[in-house]
């Protein structure tokens, strides 16, 4: 069981590279970031939670 425990690792989370919203690449220096996802600008966080919330209605 020890040998198991030890050849079972974590999986690792990757790296988000495109913005949720749009899609477009993510800039370094213009990321938006908001519940644990990042976005390019407001507008695109904006525009992903009404859709989610006009889904769930």
């Amino acid at each position: 069981m020890a040998e198991e425990a030890k050849t079972e690792k974590n999986p690792e989370v990757e790296k988000q590279t495109n913005c949720l919203g749009c899609g477009k690449p993510l800039k370094k220096l213009k990321r938006y970031y908001r519940n644990g996802k990042y976005y390019c600008t407001k507008k695109c966080w904006c525009k992903t939670v009404k859709s989610k919330e006009a889904k769930e209605t």
